[in-house]
């Protein structure tokens, strides 16, 4: 191609020029749907469990999956690895987990609605729908489906969404299924322990993947934040911290491409895509300085450029260069006065070390950018690269002497693997087997940096739920395509033209025509914003215009935006100790609103008045009796005392408070008003409106000064 050398300092991310650097990217979005589960009908419910409130009745299960050909005859190459890591897991049945979800009973058909809100979107981006959808098997390899696979159907191809700078084309839009949820990973003698969650198995997701056509970090920003609106148009998808992801697909001419999963706050975006590319940069240079040194030909300066026979010899002259030699050097460290060796020593770890030749100051120290984030360096890399085989981590000689290990116990090492001054050697202290499959991963990587850095899936380092500084570890090796394979228990969704013009001819409104709505109705600027930014703008709407209940009319503007931005049915739940803000009727929160606006109901007895109802039996959802509804409203609004005091009662009680408390009037003056406001209200029993109460008050404070 004749690519330019690349060139930009690694140390300053953000100046890097992405055009100069062959920069490419898309983005694929993962948005769960408000709908039940994808193919069990079980409801989508998300518990907010950690591993220490589970609860105990919820049954457990343990698998131990293992890689298996494809239907091709292939074992994909993640799942090989993956295999190597031996790690079990465990899944806690949640309430809305059951056979399906345990694999233990074949799947049903697509959820209806799931389908429709995918349609929806796919129309919305001008897509093409595929007219016969056929569920697909992806195998998963990380133990977050018990079958071993995620099940993903491909509903549309083609499309545009639009952004400030210009359309990003959409490859595909696919319906699939959410996974398991992690709770916590625990080690054990023969490999890890995870532990999941199935409540959020089987959620729907919608994938939307798009063209490599974002132009710069920035503008994958902005592609995010316009997808994730037109998904929200829709009115038919979750919200809430997790709810939606964002991955990155990111390369560099001289890089490769590196999908960046864990990407969940927008404004991170661009600092997360310019730290891969000073990743990627600076792994290009190494490996061409790994090569210079070991008389190798050059990377060329673009990927394309590759020829396969030179690096298949290169890789045949590191392998000879890098050979898999482990040795046990635990005695040496007998008398460390490293903790977390001697910990991992009294615990029966081994001291495993490995000779990296001619690896002496490439594995780098951990260092900041102009910015506050790591560096990239390739002892990070082979440290992720252990990690995968379950261990903590390992040490290395270019951060050595540090954590309690000497200077000498270095040189002794050294010495122990046979290390010239050009040398370096790894170290990881566990489990002999796992320390031994940790460096085979470590030398596996090690051998990499002399290539072009692994295609492979990474994940923002997150820290207290947010990235710690925008860099990434590696997760596992970027799946290959034998993974994917039809799924034989679910019948193929035949799309009609009819269901599609249906679903075409009746797309949501944009937020623009939402504001337009809002606007012209009587309510505030900050109303408008708040009910379009809670999503509540179509339930305002259905008050107004009389479409709560049959026998109730339309409620005023102002007074029901205020109750639902006041998030009324929380109130209600908290005081009823009701499981769920959903289970309050709006209904009757609507009649209740109708009677305090007709004066028959102080402002402060709303809530109780809701409660009584709902406590009383007196609610009645298939009612349409609604003039003994109000009767009951009434009746329980005597009891309760939330009728409204007579004015000229309100006003008696003030006079006699003022005059009891005249010191305290004279010495704050209108500062009195508040303390004073709870007084009276207490001693007319609660049958007052507060702003009655607050307007006598303040007239009769103003006439004493």
């Amino acid at each position: 191609m004749g690519a330019h050398e690349p060139r930009g300092e690694v140390a300053d991310a953000s100046a890097l020029d992405p055009e100069q650097l062959g920069f490419m990217c898309g983005l694929e979005i993962h948005q769960q749907l408000a709908t039940g589960k994808l193919h069990s009908r079980q409801p989508g419910i998300l518990y907010d469990h950690t591993i220490n409130t589970i609860p105990a009745d919820w049954p457990r299960v343990s698998r131990h999956l293992r890689a298996a050909e494809g239907e091709a005859g292939e074992v994909d190459v993640a799942a090989r690895f993956e295999a190597h890591r031996n790690r079990s897991f465990v899944y806690v049945q949640s309430p809305n987990a059951g056979l399906i979800e345990l694999d233990e009973a074949p799947p049903l058909g697509h959820d209806s609605d799931a389908i429709d809100i995918s349609l929806t979107v796919a129309a919305m981006m001008q897509m093409k729908p595929v007219p016969m959808m056929q569920a697909m098997r992806k195998t998963v390899v990380d133990g977050s489906n018990t079958s071993g696979f995620q099940r993903t159907t491909l509903v549309a191809t083609g499309g545009a969404v639009q952004t400030a700078d210009g359309a990003v084309g959409i490859s595909l839009l696919c319906l699939e299924e959410d996974s398991a949820r992690k709770l916590d990973t625990q080690p054990g003698k023969h490999g890890e322990q995870v532990i999941y969650t199935l409540d959020r198995l089987g959620v729907p997701l919608i994938e939307i993947a798009t063209e490599p056509e974002v132009q710069s970090p920035e503008h994958a920003k902005q592609t995010a934040i316009a997808l994730g609106q037109l998904l929200r148009d829709t009115r038919r998808v979750k919200r809430g911290l997790g709810t939606i992801r964002q991955d990155l697909n990111v390369s560099l001419g001289c890089g490769d491409r590196v999908e960046i999963k864990g990407c969940q706050d927008l404004s991170w975006i661009p600092r997360i895509i310019r730290l891969e590319m000073a990743r990627q940069l600076h792994f290009y240079r190494l490996a061409n300085e790994l090569r210079a040194a070991a008389s190798l030909p050059n990377l060329p300066n673009h990927r394309d450029d590759d020829d396969s026979e030179i690096e298949a010899t290169v890789a045949a002259a590191v392998a000879d260069l890098l050979p898999i030699s482990l040795v046990d050097v635990s005695g040496g460290f007998t008398a460390s006065e490293s903790k977390m060796i001697s910990d991992s020593l009294a615990d029966g770890a081994a001291i495993i070390g490995l000779r990296l030749p001619g690896f002496a100051g490439k594995l780098g120290n951990k260092q900041l950018d102009s910015e506050g984030s790591q560096l990239p360096r390739l002892g990070r890399e082979l440290a992720a690269a252990a990690k995968l085989a379950g261990v903590r981590g390992i040490f290395h000689s270019d951060e050595l002497p540090a954590y309690g290990i000497t200077e000498s116990e270095v040189a002794a090492v050294g010495k122990e693997l046979g290390c010239s001054k050009d040398d370096a050697f790894a170290l990881c202290a566990a489990p002999a087997w796992q320390a031994e499959l940790a460096l085979e991963s470590v030398v596996r990587r090690a051998r990499q940096a002399y290539h072009r850095i692994p295609q492979e899936v990474r994940n923002v380092v997150v820290k207290k739920g947010e990235p710690e500084d925008g860099t990434t570890n590696a997760m596992r090796p970027l799946p290959g395509g034998a993974r994917m394979y039809p799924e034989t228990d679910i019948p193929v969704f035949a799309l009609s033209e009819t269901h599609w013009s249906e679903i075409s001819s009746n797309l949501p409104p944009s937020v623009e025509q939402r504001r337009a709505r809002l606007s012209a109705c009587d309510i505030s600027g900050n109303q408008v914003d708040a009910l379009l930014g809670r999503e509540e703008d179509e339930l305002f709407h259905l008050g107004r215009e009389g479409g709560l209940a049959d026998g109730l009319g339309p409620l005023p503007d102002k007074a029901w935006a205020g109750l639902l931005l006041d998030r009324i049915q929380e109130a209600v739940a908290v005081e009823a100790n009701a499981p769920s803000a959903e289970l309050i009727p709006l209904a009757l929160i609507g009649y209740c609103l109708e009677a305090r606006e007709a004066g028959g109901i102080t402002r402060e007895g709303l809530v109780p008045l809701v409660v009584r109802m709902l406590s009383s039996g007196d609610w009645d959802s298939k009612s349409d009796d609604s003039e003994a509804l109000k009767a009951a409203l009434s009746k329980r609004a005597d009891e309760l005392g939330v009728v409204p005091a007579d004015s000229s009662d309100v006003e008696a009680v003030v006079d006699r408070i003022l005059a009891e408390r005249a010191d305290f009037v004279a010495e704050r003056g209108m500062g009195a008003l508040g303390p004073l406001m709870g007084v009276v209200i207490s001693e007319l029993g609660g049958g007052a409106d507060g702003k009655v109460v607050s307007a006598v008050l303040r007239q009769r404070l103003e006439r004493l000064e």
